[in-house]
């Protein structure tokens, strides 16, 4: 009875190098599949300068997590635990995205992260997050909280890690001549590598949000140089890509009222980035700057422009103006099933600009419509035109016909909100009118086993960053120039020359009316 009750005692504890050598291991066994994923991929592994990069990366990631899990459990048994802990089920929250919809936890996605609210992060829940988290990331947990850890003396930590700080800087010189390659592909290789891809990447977003301007940086004065009453209504896409809009020579009909409808006008453009946050900046500001300067609803609203927001979605700079309305703002005075989805922006949108009391006017529409991953709950069940369509977040497990058919049917419900915009403009006799829409980024669909968006533009595929730019104009008011691929940035220059605004800013190359 002495003898077995010893040996469970002695199952309970375990020395720290033990312990840390052991996290290290499973650390690396249950998180790092994706990492080596990506090495294999990028080197030749039959050749030997190849399999001494892979064997130098597997060793040193061992070996680096041992020496930093290692110091943690020295420094403090309990901050170490719950470190630890946090780490093993935030990975495994990391992994399940990373392998579900090939994203890359960069600062641009931790920036995505932070920026999100509840509507859209529900959206992600499925049974297999669940199983993540609870197999690789409680379970250890548990077992870590609840182990006995025997501490090492000073001088034994000293020595140990002496010897593992000697060797990783002996491994490092070793890989002298894989440096080149190790730093052509440190942003993929840091944003793979757990914990290590959301905790460094964290710091810097802070770190450079910190260094920003927190306070927008205020443009010139304008002058407004006419009184023709003239209204620009600017619909913001949220993950629409130009391939999948038949305009711009899909097979599949998804553009059925665009394609009929007169002065109206397409363009090839490509987006500043593939996140909601950078593209939507991008689209208000006058040039692409990583500085805040005044967006275009601020400056026109300022300069005494009629400026009204409607949003369904979220992660645009700030928005200083009176006349912001979200979709609860706007809900008492929708009627029908549409209420429930983006349509509900265009409620009373005509009636709002008929009681405008100035003769230049900016409405921007903020849509969602086709942000994933439940792309087949973006619109109502009249525009699922095409079928089958996928109902599962996890859009690995769906065919690609399903994932296509699905996002395509949230096109063919962009088609529908923009020509009834359209059309509530056609009826402003009095006004100049325009409608001009821009996504604020792309969408991946499975290509290079790819999902939604998030990819760094440095490296992203052309589905995450060509982009629908559609005009259309009320007769006799503007004509085009002869556009042929446009950005993001031509929108305020543009929605400047069409309000007949005057701005020492305006840049008449970015303009795309004549």
């Amino acid at each position: 009875m002495f003898t077995l009750k010893n040996n469970l005692k002695l199952t309970n504890n375990i020395s720290l190098t033990h312990f840390a050598l052991l996290m290290s291991l499973l650390n690396f066994l249950f998180f790092h599949l994706p990492f080596y994923n990506f090495v294999f991929n990028k080197v030749d592994y039959k050749s030997l300068d190849g399999i001494i990069l892979i064997v130098s990366l597997v060793v040193i990631m061992l070996v680096a997590n041992f020496f930093v899990f290692y110091l943690f459990f020295f420094l403090s048994r309990f901050v170490g635990k719950f470190l630890l802990a946090l780490f093993f089920i935030i990975n495994a929250i990391a992994v399940y995205f990373i392998n579900t919809y090939g994203v890359m936890i960069d600062e641009s996605m931790i920036g995505n992260i932070l920026n999100t609210n509840y509507a859209e992060s529900s959206s992600f829940f499925s049974i297999k997050l669940i199983i993540y988290i609870i197999l690789l990331g409680i379970i250890p947990a548990i077992y870590i909280i609840k182990i006995k850890i025997i501490n090492v003396t000073l001088k034994r930590f000293s020595i140990t890690s002496s010897l593992t700080l000697l060797f990783m800087l002996i491994l490092a010189y070793a890989n002298a001549s894989n440096w080149l390659w190790i730093d052509k592909n440190s942003k993929t290789l840091g944003a793979l590598a757990m914990p290590w891809s959301y905790t460094v990447n964290t710091s810097l977003f802070y770190i450079h949000k910190y260094k920003k301007n927190e306070k927008e940086i205020l443009l010139p004065n304008a002058t407004i140089k006419d009184n023709k009453k003239s209204v620009v209504v600017l619909v913001i896409g949220e993950s629409a890509r130009s391939q999948n809009f038949s305009l711009y020579g899909y097979k599949k009909n998804t553009n059925p009222l665009l394609s009929k409808t007169p002065n109206l006008f397409h363009f090839n453009a490509t987006s500043c980035a593939t996140y909601t946050t950078a593209g939507v900046k991008c689209i208000l500001e006058y040039a692409n700057t990583d500085d805040l300067y005044e967006i275009l609803p601020n400056y026109l609203y300022r300069n005494n422009v009629e400026v009204i927001w409607r949003t369904t979605n979220w992660g645009e700079p700030p928005v200083h103006i009176k006349n912001y309305q979200s979709r609860e703002a706007l809900m008492p005075d929708c009627k029908g099933d549409g209420c429930n989805y983006d349509e509900i922006l265009l409620t009373g949108l005509k009636e709002q600009i008929l009681a405008s009391k100035k003769n230049k006017i900016l409405i921007v529409l903020h849509t969602s419509t086709s942000h994933g991953p439940t792309y087949s709950k973006k619109y109502p069940s009249q525009f699922e035109t095409f079928k089958p369509v996928c109902n599962s977040v996890e859009l690995g497990n769906c065919s690609s016909t399903e994932l296509i058919n699905a996002y395509d049917n949230t096109i063919v419900y962009t088609d529908y909100i923009l020509s009834k915009v359209i059309e509530d403009l056609k009826q402003l006799k009095e006004y100049n009118s325009a409608m001009i829409f821009v996504s604020d980024h792309g969408e991946s669909l499975g290509e290079k086993n790819l999902f939604m968006h998030g990819v760094p533009i440095s490296i992203a595929p052309k589905e995450q960053y060509e982009i629908p730019f559609i005009v259309w104009l009320s007769d006799s008011s503007k004509q085009l120039k002869p556009n042929k691929m446009l950005s993001q940035n031509n929108v305020f220059h543009s929605v400047l020359n069409f309000l007949s605004i005057q701005s020492p800013v305006y840049n008449e190359d970015m303009n795309i009316f004549k």
